[in-house]
């Protein structure tokens, strides 16, 4: 085009040039929809958005709420397009190849286009969203190594019983004084403060350094500020809302498209922020792993060390380390971590272990008070553990004696799934559920809608944790995904477990506790609870 004949290019030229564009990628997109293999029932979808719109208009972005609403519509296979398709399937028989166990299965990985999870600078790193099978083994191995010694477990049984006690000090000036219990003013929200309880409890346990969310919530509340100087409290408050905002907010960056996130300034506002959390979570974590490993170095060999995650990373493959090397994937990993590495699986170990058991406590509360029979069955077994005693620290011989506690923590788990959905996608061309599907193909395993399924539970829409104490009962394999299935089976459930089943006793041993007010539930990519109003006070 020649210069006289772009001063001739006006404003109706270009809109048809533009609208020409448009039209042939609408045509493209289209064509690609309509010739795609295996073509399932869903939600029509719309150019550059997908299904988006039905997303936020049928539910308001309540994921749990927008795939059931599609199983009930087009069956227990359907397809939804969220940057991209996913195929939703709801039965145990289609999630076998999917789940299995075996280290010989390569469909481990999560999301087939890590765009996003390059650009937030995940991608490779950590666990829970690692697509890199050589980096996940090594990094799985250390993490598992750290989390099942038993040093490890009495360190978090001890933490456990030490954070209950600074939480019933909160408590017992704010809510259970005899005159406010009189008043019944003593209404607290369970949820906000077993939020900040699992906060404090996971940093210590990962990093083991303190955190002070418990204390920074009495201080919102209360006239009386906490033993704890305000400038450490605070700074401390900083990385746990920064985690949670990453937490609440990463899957933008999984089911928005790059150019909504780069040029549509409600995506790119909320995407360069989520940048920016990310990047201040990675410095102050950096910080936290070069001062332990500084005060490691000034550590004399023959003097024992903290038995926290961080420790543990650091000195692994060191000549701090008691444990012999593990061969993975056939080979000997032997070289220590770096400190990207750990990283990565410090800032996984936050992100997994904090609101998946804050909520869990909470519906486990909820059901509790609304079980009567249940709550009756409870209290005689802890009753007949601890005789009386409402004050002793709770021992690991305690959690294992408290089976009927792990009954409800499960059938809550059933009935109430934090995580509803497991995403896989296959690398290589596979047969899933009755179909041939080439590599790269993106499969959610709709977790709710098989733990309701009456194939696989009896009376699956009555809570009874009764069903979990029948001699020889075993749920069908892979119908119960509490802590997900196959080689991604979660590696914190030991740790999840001991904190939930002691958790319950420390409350109920010694405390009624009255839930009138309504569930406040936000359903997202995990299960929220948003409020749980409960009264409590001193058992008779």
């Amino acid at each position: 085009m020649d210069l006289k004949s772009f001063e001739n290019f006006g404003i109706g030229d270009f809109l048809l040039f533009l609208s020409t564009i448009l039209t042939i990628y609408v045509a493209q997109y289209y064509y690609k929809y309509f010739t795609r293999v295996n073509p399932l029932p869903g939600p029509f979808p719309f150019p550059f958005v997908g299904n988006l719109p039905q997303y936020y208009l049928w539910s308001k972005g309540n994921t749990k709420l927008f795939y059931e609403f599609n199983r009930k519509k087009y069956g227990d296979i359907y397809e939804v397009q969220l940057n991209g398709r996913a195929i939703i399937l709801s039965r145990v028989e289609y999630i076998e190849k999917l789940l299995t166990p075996s280290t010989k299965n390569l469909h481990m990985v999560k999301y087939p286009n890590s765009e996003g999870l390059e650009e937030l600078g995940i991608e490779g790193k950590g666990l829970l969203l690692n697509q890199d099978l050589k980096s996940w083994k090594y990094n799985r191995q250390f993490f598992t190594q750290a989390i099942l010694s038993p040093k490890f477990t009495n360190e978090a049984i001890d933490w456990t019983n030490k954070l209950f006690n600074e939480l019933e000090g909160y408590w017992n000036k704010l809510f259970l004084k005899e005159e406010i219990i009189k008043e019944s003013e003593n209404k607290l929200d369970l949820t906000a403060w077993f939020n900040q309880y699992t906060n404090d409890m996971i940093i210590k346990l990962l990093t083991g350094e303190r955190s002070y969310s418990m204390a920074a919530y009495f201080d919102t509340l209360s006239d009386e500020k906490s033993d704890h100087p305000s400038a450490i409290v605070n700074d401390s408050v900083k990385l746990v809302q920064a985690f949670r905002k990453h937490l609440l907010g990463f899957v933008l960056f999984i089911n928005v498209s790059s150019f909504l996130r780069h040029y549509v300034p409600f995506f790119k506002n909320k995407a360069d922020d989520l940048l920016q959390n990310i990047r201040f979570i990675n410095k102050r974590l950096d910080e936290i792993i070069k001062r332990r490993r500084q005060t490691i170095e000034n550590t004399p060999l023959d003097e024992s060390l903290t038995n926290d995650m961080l420790t543990s990373l650091i000195t692994a493959n060191t000549p701090r380390d008691a444990n012999h090397v593990k061969p993975v994937g056939g080979e000997a990993l032997n070289k220590p971590m770096t400190d990207s590495e750990i990283c990565g699986v410090i800032f996984d170990g936050f992100l997994g272990g904090t609101d998946t058991t804050a909520n869990t406590i909470s519906f486990v509360i909820y059901h509790i008070a609304h079980n009567p029979d249940v709550k009756k069955k409870m209290l005689e077994e802890i009753d007949r553990i601890f005789q009386g005693d409402r004050t002793r620290p709770i021992t690991e011989n305690d959690v294992q004696k408290l089976k009927y506690c792990k009954a409800i923590v499960k059938e809550v788990s059933r009935v109430l799934a934090v995580i509803p959905f497991i995403v896989r996608s296959i690398n290589k061309p596979d047969e899933i559920a009755g179909y041939k599907w080439p590599a790269g193909t993106m499969f959610r395993i709709n977790a709710d809608a098989i733990h309701y399924n009456k194939d696989y539970w009896e009376d699956p829409d009555k809570f009874n944790p009764d069903r979990w104490m029948a001699e020889g009962f075993e749920s069908k394999k892979l119908s119960f995904l509490m802590f997900g299935g196959g080689l991604r089976l979660c590696p914190g459930r030991k740790l999840a477990m001991i904190e939930l089943v002691c958790l319950i006793a420390l409350l109920y041993r010694k405390y009624e506790i009255d839930v009138n007010a309504p569930l406040k539930v936000v359903n997202g990519s995990i299960i929220v609870c948003a409020e749980l109003l409960a009264e409590l006070k001193p058992r008779n």
